[in-house]
């Protein structure tokens, strides 16, 4: 499966783009470029903040959001992009606050998980919260769990939420996700 090309002309000088290999500092390296300016599209990956919320006024249940998005019953953390100018505990903070109306009274890095798929860094934090739980229009429900019932996923943000359960000392349990559908 390719990924799609986000560019067909280069938007400097409107000439066709076209895969082109040239030295870097990595040495030689295919990238989307143009030939007539050089104007490259460099498709780093997106940095994506994500937060395994535990609620201190819950006796520190776990909540996990469906987006509205999303097929299925699929709950996951809480996640968002970061936005220009913001660091990511204060992006972390926005999200959470954005998308379920909790308060953040603490945050603590649980780590950085590459997500090639979608071509995303995730920035992965605990995030001790409280408050009144009103979601967003993007999320069309949440739940609650004990962290010794949560179950993670094969990819992304489900490692960040294995390696919080593995710092409190629950050896994860992980689902099998479904295949996904292939496009043409």
């Amino acid at each position: 499966m390719t990924a799609p090309v986000p560019y067909k002309f280069c938007p400097q000088c409107a000439t066709e783009l076209r895969y082109v290999t040239q030295d870097e500092d990595g040495g030689p390296k295919s990238r989307l470029r143009c030939p007539a300016c050089n104007w490259t599209h460099w498709n780093n990956p997106t940095p994506v903040l994500a937060a395994v919320i535990e609620l201190a006024d819950r006796n520190g249940q776990v909540l996990l959001a469906r987006n509205a998005a999303w097929p299925g019953k699929f709950f996951g953390l809480i996640t968002g992009f970061m936005e220009a100018g913001e660091t990511p505990e204060d992006g972390i903070r926005r999200e959470v606050a954005e998308e379920t109306s909790l308060s953040v009274d603490a945050l603590k890095l649980i780590g950085v998980y590459d997500f090639q798929r979608m071509n995303q860094v995730i920035i992965v934090y605990h995030a001790l919260s409280r408050g009144e739980i009103k979601l967003s229009p993007e999320l069309a429900e949440y739940r609650l769990y004990e962290p010794e019932e949560l179950k993670c996923w094969p990819a992304g943000t489900g490692y960040g939420l294995a390696d919080w359960l593995r710092s409190r000392g629950i050896e994860p349990d992980f689902i099998e996700l479904p295949p996904r559908p292939q496009s043409n």
